[in-house]
């Protein structure tokens, strides 16, 4: 992927494949390979790529900095439109996300595009009187023949995938499963289109061997999309499968709220930013969002741009240290603050982490937060807008093990129990952003004591992701901060220096770990069926079936089962057996595997993975 090159909208992608000949199709991928490396030339939103003696691609994003109409992709050559270049410099381009390019048309004044997705989630957008329609009306017996065959094809592609592995799903399956996507949207299963393109983006990662692919989100973006498009194409009247379209930014009154911090946000398809959360004085999560295309070198210069409320006298960087008083608020339903015409808002002094609305933050243990968090089924509906929560604690840095920090939660004097050791990591390793520099000065200095606020990693065990990190109160072994910085440090743009933190003398010996604290997920013989579930993924049928074929398959489920992990030794035999499947007809030939019923077992197989593994994540919250 060439994040130099405008968003594509998926259909527009999907079309340009399809119009290309058998033989084309065949050079597809390795033209896509070669020109992602070729220089793009640009001219003011326009970007061109040569492609040759007598071939160029212009591309020409609309109003929402995105290619959506295939008239915006235009080639030189005689073959044009249906002509490789064309096709392949689409390929290479990001995937655009449907939702961020309707509100980018909707609020060209920066009201934010696309929100970071650490969760995966499907953003909602609007305006105020825009509310979108929903995929299925409220108290429906399930959804629509529509719907159904959508999901259908969907499941379709997605299985094909599946069976092809990461080596066998270039450009052609990934266009499939992109031109299911926009059916599966026109059709209103927004839900299904979301993980849909979570699954093209993660394909192209893992085909370009991309520094911060991980197999994991590969894993888990098939397992939600064959998981939501299975039971929608088996009518199941569940309307959490559907998801929802974009809705309006509804009128939310007057508000006072207190920045927290700032969050740098670098997307995988060419989106950068910011975005800061603050926090009401009723305790409801909002978030200020300017996300836009333009990638890593827009989320650094969107650190100090000016937020787009009321008059704009007020910066991202002033605005996660200081507060707003606004009127004529426009909320959407995940939280975030619209920019609205009719909007006002005047800056006030903020609060420090200590007092008001922000002290509870810090008072709550981290296991209650984690277990509220981490609550298995949907998030119950909120009767007011509001977003993610985030998760506050006192902590102790008592040691680090690669990109990890070791800390533990500091509790009162008196207490019956000892603090949770937990894993403090990154929130983004980008190089172009601090977080690292900064992780690598606080592993310099066990016994440093910080209050951190940060995002709870739901797939690793007791993890947090801080975003920023402040002196405790009690001032001792604890950062001293420049007074501008307003008692905090937004660990993807403040960089700590030596000045920042007490000497070597001031701070108290710490207990670290002696050894490494055990990770309950990575050293749980489910690692066996977890490795057969990934490689499946990654080798496609013919990998997953080399268990059955060499006579593994009997031990790994001997030693499942031995450790009592009985169900999981029955999915493991199933699944390799299920690769390895081959039928034949009546004159003795092979048939071709059916890609349905090993899509089944496979899901099984990942379903009960990521159930179990989420048990074993939330244990290590536990005193």
């Amino acid at each position: 992927m060439n994040t130099e090159l405008p968003p594509v909208a998926p259909e527009v992608v999907a079309a340009a494949v399809e119009q290309l000949t058998s033989r084309l199709r065949k050079k597809l991928d390795a033209a896509i390979e070669t020109y992602t490396a070729l220089p793009v030339t640009a001219d003011g939103t326009v970007r061109r790529v040569r492609c040759g003696e007598d071939a160029e691609v212009t591309l020409t994003p609309g109003p929402s900095g995105a290619v959506t109409d295939a008239d915006q992709a235009q080639c030189s050559c005689l073959l044009a439109p249906r002509c490789l270049h064309r096709a392949a410099v689409l390929g290479a381009a990001p995937v655009a996300d449907a939702d961020a390019m309707a509100e980018a048309a909707d609020q060209p004044s920066g009201g934010g595009t696309e929100k970071a997705e650490p969760v995966g989630g499907r953003q909602e957008s609007g305006t105020p009187g825009t509310d979108a329609t929903a995929a299925s009306p409220p108290g429906s017996a399930g959804p629509t023949a529509a719907q159904v065959a959508a999901a259908a094809g969907l499941w379709a592609a997605a299985a094909a995938v599946l069976a092809a592995g990461v080596p066998g799903a270039g450009a052609v399956p990934q266009a499939e499963v992109l031109r299911a996507a926009h059916t599966a949207r026109l059709a209103g299963l927004h839900r299904a289109e979301a993980a849909a393109l979570r699954v093209v983006r993660a394909l192209r990662a893992a085909r370009a061997r991309h520094d911060g692919h991980r197999l994991a989100d590969l894993v888990a973006g098939l397992r939600e999309l064959l998981l939501t498009s299975g039971l929608l194409a088996a009518s199941d009247p569940d309307p959490a499968l559907v998801g929802t379209a974009r809705r309006g930014y509804r009128p939310g009154g007057s508000l006072k709220v207190h920045g927290v911090c700032r969050e740098p946000v670098i997307s995988a398809t060419g989106y950068g930013g910011v975005v800061t959360h603050v926090l009401a004085e009723d305790g409801r999560w909002f978030s200020v969002s300017d996300v836009k295309p333009g990638g890593p070198a827009r989320a650094r210069g969107a650190a100090t741009a000016t937020v787009a409320l009321g008059a704009g006298s007020l910066d991202h960087a002033r605005l996660s240290r200081s507060g707003l008083l606004i009127s004529g608020a426009t909320l959407s339903p995940d939280g975030r603050l619209g920019a609205g015409k009719g909007v006002r808002a005047t800056p006030v002094t903020g609060l420090s982490w200590t007092s008001g609305p922000l002290a509870p933050l810090f008072a709550r243990p981290l296991a209650q937060a984690a277990a509220a968090q981490l609550a298995p089924g949907d998030a119950p509906e909120r009767s007011e807008p509001q977003a993610a929560e985030l998760i506050g604690c006192d902590v102790v840095v008592v040691g680090a093990a690669g990109d990890h920090l070791f800390a533990r939660e500091l509790i009162p004097d008196g207490a019956d129990h000892e603090g949770l050791l937990i894993r403090l990591l990154p929130a983004n390793g980008h190089p172009e952003l601090a977080h690292a520099a900064n992780f690598r000065k606080l592993a310099s200095r066990p016994g440093l004591r910080l209050r951190v606020v940060g995002r709870l990693d739901p797939d690793r065990a007791a993890t947090l992701r801080p975003l920023a990190v402040g002196p405790v109160p009690d001032g001792t072994a604890t950062l001293r901060l420049p007074p501008e910085w307003a008692g905090h440090a937004d660990l993807g743009y403040d960089r700590l220096e030596g000045a920042h933190f007490p000497t070597a003398a001031e701070l108290p010996p710490v207990e670290g770990p002696s050894e490494l604290p055990p990770d309950p997920v990575s050293e749980a013989p489910l690692w066996r069926l977890r490795r057969l579930v990934e490689v499946a993924v990654s080798g496609g049928r013919r990998a997953a079936a080399e268990p059955a074929r060499d006579g593994a398959r009997t031990s790994g489920a001997v030693a499942l089962r031995r450790s009592g992990f009985g169900t999981a030794a029955d999915l493991a035999v199933a699944l390799a057996a299920e690769a390895d499947r081959r039928g034949r007809d009546v004159f003795g030939r092979t048939r071709q595997a059916d890609p349905d019923a090993y899509a089944r077992v496979w899901l099984s197989a990942a379903v009960y993975l990521f159930g179990t593994e989420r048990a074993l994540v939330e244990a290590t919250w536990q005193p």
